[in-house]
């Protein structure tokens, strides 16, 4: 059972779509951290409590449109779950699409990601 199984819907409707956003990325982040640990047990359980965070969300918003690029990013998240080993570069595109999704988690990029690679 992940860390988030005991939170309620109606708990995570009172947070804002930013809150929502920025504690959904908190446990990428944490991902992160784990990518290069040599125990993949954890790396999953960050994204099983990712997942369920998305899941929330998805089941609060009223938004069409939020709740389709939310399940749409969520396919992203499954991926990396399912993926044979630690997927650094897929995972750090993940965490940078989703903290586009509000103004408030987007400007959190430059502290968590380093620059996007751009064309040459």
């Amino acid at each position: 059972m992940t860390q988030h199984a005991s939170l309620s819907a109606e708990r995570w409707a009172g947070f804002s779509l930013d809150q929502k956003i920025l504690m959904i990325a908190n446990e990428m982040h944490r991902a992160s951290r784990l990518l290069a640990d040599a125990e993949p047990r954890s790396l999953r359980l960050a994204y099983e409590r990712t997942l369920r965070l998305v899941d929330l969300t998805v089941e609060v918003e009223r938004s069409s449109a939020l709740r389709r690029e939310l399940l749409r990013w969520r396919d992203l998240v499954a991926a990396l779950y399912l993926a044979e080993g630690p997927q650094a570069v897929g995972h750090a595109a993940a965490l940078r699409c989703l903290l586009r999704f509000t103004p408030a988690a987007s400007r959190q990029i430059p502290g968590l990601l380093p620059p996007a690679p751009g064309p040459d």
